[in-house]
């Protein structure tokens, strides 16, 4: 399971769609629904958030955005909550996420998109500050604790 720190907008078409159905899977984690995954490191940030379902749909809803400039069509009704905007007076709040994170992300990107997706590739050294998913709010650090390199 991969759930990216990075905005959707960095993944090729294979990344997107199976950052949509691994966070599909999430959810299901997360509302109790399923016994499997249920001690799976990438849901650990998800976890400590206030609101954990609520965070995990508005992570989809971000992917679901992707997927609608993309032209593609995800169904936006097997995500468990509203749209945040439909709520605008209750956004989930954002999640930290570590620029050092999202460097180790971009690294392990840029090695799938060189060998899947070149066309994608950004050979070169990593951005200062790779993109995050609009749900984080990045902060100066290392790789996360629950990451397993």
């Amino acid at each position: 399971m991969r759930l990216w720190s990075l905005h959707p907008r960095t993944l090729d078409r294979q990344g997107l769609v199976a950052c949509w159905r691994e966070s599909l899977l999430a959810q299901v984690v997360l509302l109790g629904r399923t016994r499997g995954y249920t001690r799976h490191p990438q849901l650990e940030r998800f976890r400590q958030h206030p609101e954990p379902a609520g965070a995990l749909a508005a992570y989809l809803w971000g992917l679901h955005e992707e997927s609608a400039v993309r032209g593609y069509r995800f169904d936006a009704g097997r995500i468990a909550s509203a749209h945040p905007s439909d709520n605008p007076g209750l956004p989930p709040a954002p999640i930290s996420v570590t620029d050092g994170q999202l460097r180790f992300e971009w690294a392990h990107l840029q090695s799938k998109l060189a060998l899947r997706s070149p066309e994608q590739h950004s050979p070169g050294p990593a951005p200062q500050v790779p993109p995050a998913h609009p749900l984080f709010r990045v902060v100066v650090g290392d790789i996360a604790p629950w990451e397993r390199p």
